[in-house]
């Protein structure tokens, strides 16, 4: 997978001043100077690996030298016991980069696991898995890619690559007609070509935004099941469809099952567990 090193580099940077400070006082005042040594990384879960290129870069950040052995590549399925990669050289240098190569490829394994789970259970259904912005400050990138490993994926990346009209939006526009008509205006005096996509909160809403038209992608928030059905129905493949809110691992097939193009959950990113696995020194 292509990284934005314009994204990657300053995150990578960031992350190690803020762990590394003056210095790894542990590491020079027990380690002699210029040692070397091998490391690798060990799993301990089930799962989809993701962060291997990501941990790539951290270990040049860090030291250009090291050799880095990659037995496993980003998507592939993990199982305890496996062993990620290898890396050997300087083995302070491996111990600066050990807690944010870890932090990286856990969070990342984590989210590219869960959404796979997801991406098995619509197998079939013709429905797909979104994302959404719901991420942590600063790891939106990361984030966004563990999703994409995990084959879901990427809804708009912030707010300047899509319009999407929400609630708020209508409310304070005085309605979802305005709202679309200053939406459409502001794209043609400002010439920016971005889709559009509207959130409808019930078959009203939805029926006022199929008859001004105009957009991309119709975003039906907290239907029922039923009334989905019915939206996807009334639609009829005019527009794209989208369904969000409160939908789970334990519900998303039945919510694919009412028609709908995407769901998106920002559970993907906002409520995973960490994939298992750690850094360990090999003996020589």
């Amino acid at each position: 997978m292509n990284l934005d090193k314009s994204i990657l580099e300053p995150f990578i940077s960031n992350a190690l001043a803020e762990d590394i400070g003056d210095g790894d006082h542990t590491s020079l005042s027990t380690i002699p100077k210029g040692q070397t040594g091998k490391a690798k990384l060990l799993i301990k879960d089930n799962g989809i690996i993701a962060g291997i290129d990501v941990s790539i870069e951290i270990f040049k950040a860090v030291d250009a030298t090291l050799l880095i052995d990659i037995l496993i590549q980003d998507g592939e399925t993990v199982k305890p016991g496996d062993i990620a990669f290898y890396v050997s050289g300087s083995v302070h240098s491996i111990l600066k980069a050990e807690r944010l190569v870890l932090n990286t490829m856990q969070r990342m394994s984590g989210i590219a696991s869960t959404t796979n789970r997801i991406v098995k259970i619509l197998e079939g259904t013709g429905t797909k898995v979104l994302d959404t912005r719901k991420t942590t400050p600063g790891l939106r990138y990361l984030e966004k890619m563990a999703v994409r490993i995990g084959g879901g994926v990427n809804h708009r990346f912030g707010l300047y690559d899509m319009i999407l009209i929400k609630d708020n939006h209508v409310d304070y526009a005085g309605g979802i007609s305005n709202a679309i008509k200053s939406a459409q205006d502001y794209l043609k005096e400002n010439e920016i070509n971005i889709p559009v996509e509207v959130e409808v909160r019930n078959l009203n809403e939805l029926k006022k935004v199929m008859q001004f038209g105009q957009i991309d992608r119709i975003l039906l928030d907290n239907f029922s099941f039923s009334l989905l059905k019915e939206a996807v129905n009334l639609v009829n493949g005019s527009y794209i469809t989208e369904a969000s809110g409160g939908i789970t691992e334990d519900n998303v097939l039945e919510y694919a099952n009412c028609g709908v193009d995407y769901v998106s959950m920002g559970a993907l990113t906002h409520s995973v567990k960490s994939l298992d696995m750690s850094l360990k020194a090999v003996k020589p």
